[in-house]
């Protein structure tokens, strides 16, 4: 059947063939390529936020919160100390959080621990938890980002 077919008609079959099977893979290959390369969005500047009231918040207990695009550990120690760090452990960006039995904060990827001065105790973590200052006005508080 294509040993008659003219030289021009195999052309044109061979390059809409061809241009298919190019089109296709491209249609799979550039979602793909666009969910692993996302677009750089610019973190709003944010300095200061308000963690909630006084009263939300437990002597010996953390939360986290949205601190920009970013978690914050806010600890109150006692009645009137305060600690606030960067939630996301130096060692692989994972998320910490606050043992109350340990008074420890705690990474659970691979058992990181510091002390509620951000200090590295033990595990893999290179370096300190970044810190936070923390100010209470009347019954709010807010955590500022250190200067």
């Amino acid at each position: 059947m294509c040993r008659y077919m003219p030289e021009s008609r195999r052309g044109i079959v061979h390059w809409l063939l061809g241009g298919g099977l190019a089109a296709s893979v491209a249609s799979f290959l550039y979602p793909v390529l666009r969910f692993m390369m996302p677009p750089e969005v610019p973190e709003a500047a944010v300095n200061e936020v308000a963690a909630g009231k006084v009263t939300d918040f437990l002597p010996d207990s953390g939360k986290i919160i949205k601190f920009g695009s970013r978690p914050v550990l806010l600890v109150r120690v006692s009645e009137t100390e305060w600690r606030a760090f960067s939630a996301i452990c130096t060692h692989l960006n994972c998320t910490v959080q606050y043992q109350q039995a340990r008074h420890q904060i705690w990474c659970a990827c691979h058992n990181g621990l510091y002390d509620l001065n951000g200090k590295v105790v033990s595990g893999p973590p290179p370096r300190p938890l970044d810190s936070y200052d923390v100010h209470v006005r009347g019954e709010e508080v807010f955590v500022t980002r250190r200067a």
